[in-house]
Formats: structure tokens, C-alpha cells, sequence
């Protein structure tokens, strides 16, 4: 994956500016746009930052991990991720009468921050990518939580955190119509949440049969984290910091988003 023209104006008004330089001998440092195909490289392949091949110049693994640091610390792939939704709400390829939850376990391979026994993988280290998404396939919202994480738990934090959309006449919007989700997350006290912030919970209920065509829309969930686990950083956790891992989930949503409105132009 390279970065194109396109995505770089997208991507170089985000970038923190760099402080000025004395001039002296020696080589300046990787460029920004280098170093950010080096991370794509990285987040598509998975391979180790030592292994990133010198002769394509990216620069060391060390550089490119450090600009990763560096950006996440100022949000960059965070608002990248924004501007593209906004983009998608102003093609009309946002689609907010419903939403759907679900989580998935990675294994992480080196322990770290928000990792624990898997109840899915032998009691193996990993962590749980939680994800709120739209009926339209697109990713509002990440949350990575240990792998032994209960899904309910994390419900509002993920209708909370999606982002105010911009793209369209009038306030950014931030609210779905409805909340879809399996018996895993079954909660009275949810329900009456969700209403309180005017969204409706079609959630199964445990011990009754599950809500005609939910299974349906249960599955776009898990083809949202097809399209994450494409890129191939994403399928086993090796960050042991969880925010260097967040850093590649969300630059993976925004290049997601930025496939479907590249399809939807095309």
C-alpha cells in the first residue's frame, strides 16, 4: 500500500509541524510522508520495525515508530478517521438509522496494557477489539479492552465515541436511530440508557428466540473486522503499549473509509 497523492492531502494537514532546525552537517530527517509509508507498510504486512527494508526509504523501524508515538500523541489518526466519515456523510454513504456492536479476540503476542486470558483461545493472552458500526459497513468507533472483557460493558462507551460527523447542512451528527445487538448484550439498564440518549435497542433478550432478521444485520459487524483483519498488523497484537495498537486500528478505519469513497466515486 502506497501513499498517494490523494491521501497525502488528506494525511499533511494533520501532521504536527516539525520545530525549526539549526543548519549543520549531517542528514536531516525522514520525511513525514516516508516515514507514513513505512507505518502502512508495517500495518499491511506485519512484519517487525527492525525487518521495514532500508533501500525503500523509509528510514529505520526506530523513525517510523517514533513519528507512530509522535502523531498518536496528538490525535492525528483520530481526526484523519473524522474527516473521511465526514466525507462519507457528505456522498450520502453514511447511513444512521441503525448501528450494530460486536467484539472480536486478537492474541497478543507480547503481553502489555489491556491484555488478559482469552475465553475463546485456551485462556491464552490477548486483548478484544470492540466495535460500533454503520449500516452502511462504515467503522464509527474501536475500543480495545482485555480479551476477558465482558461486550456489554462497553455499549455506551461505544455509542458515546462516535465522533460529531460534519458533511452536511446543519449540526455535525453523533447519534444513530437504533443500536443493534446480540443476547451478549442483553442489559435492562442499557436499554433505558440508550433511550435516554434517543436511540432505540433492538437487542436480543436471553432465554427468548432471537429478533426475527437480527442475524443479518449481526453479520455486517463481523464483515467490518474481514476488512480491519485485511490489514494484517491488526490480526495478532504485538504492541505491548495499547495506544500504539489503537494508532494502527484507527489509521486502518480511516484507510477503510477511504476504500469505500474511493468505490463510491468510481
Amino acid at each position: 500500500m502506497c501513499v498517494d497523492d490523494d491521501l497525502w492531502a488528506l494525511i499533511e494537514p494533520l501532521l504536527p509541524p516539525w520545530p525549526e532546525r539549526s543548519p549543520g552537517p549531517g542528514r536531516g530527517p525522514v520525511s513525514d510522508r516516508l516515514c507514513l509509508q513505512g507505518i502502512l507498510f508495517v500495518l499491511s504486512n506485519d512484519i517487525a520495525w527492525q525487518l521495514l527494508p532500508l533501500e525503500m526509504g523509509f528510514g529505520s523501524g526506530q523513525t517510523c515508530w517514533r513519528r507512530l508515538e509522535r502523531w498518536q500523541k496528538v490525535g492525528v489518526f483520530d481526526r484523519l478517521h473524522r474527516v473521511l466519515l465526514a466525507e462519507l456523510n457528505a456522498a450520502g454513504e453514511q447511513g444512521w438509522s441503525w448501528v450494530c456492536v460486536g467484539g472480536s479476540h486478537v492474541r497478543a503476542k507480547k503481553g502489555g496494557a489491556d491484555t488478559g486470558p482469552s475465553p475463546v483461545d485456551r485462556r491464552k493472552t490477548g486483548s478484544k477489539h470492540h466495535l460500533i458500526r454503520d449500516g452502511r459497513g462504515t467503522p464509527f468507533k474501536v475500543i480495545i479492552t482485555a480479551a476477558d472483557v465482558n461486550d456489554i460493558t462497553q455499549t455506551l462507551a461505544l455509542v458515546d465515541g462516535i465522533p460529531p460527523v460534519a458533511g452536511r447542512p446543519g449540526r455535525p451528527r453523533h447519534r444513530p436511530e437504533a443500536l443493534l445487538g446480540d443476547k451478549g448484550y442483553d442489559s435492562n439498564p442499557h436499554r433505558k440508557e440508550l433511550r435516554k440518549r434517543r436511540i432505540l435497542p433492538v437487542i436480543s433478550r436471553e432465554g427468548a428466540p432471537d429478533i426475527q432478521g437480527l442475524g443479518k444485520f449481526r453479520y455486517v459487524v463481523e464483515q467490518t473486522f474481514v476488512l480491519l483483519r485485511q490489514f494484517k498488523r491488526l490480526a495478532v497484537r504485538w504492541e505491548r503499549r495499547t495506544e500504539l495498537h489503537d494508532a494502527f486500528v484507527s489509521l486502518a478505519c480511516s484507510l477503510v473509509c477511504r476504500r469505500r469513497l474511493d468505490k463510491h466515486r468510481s
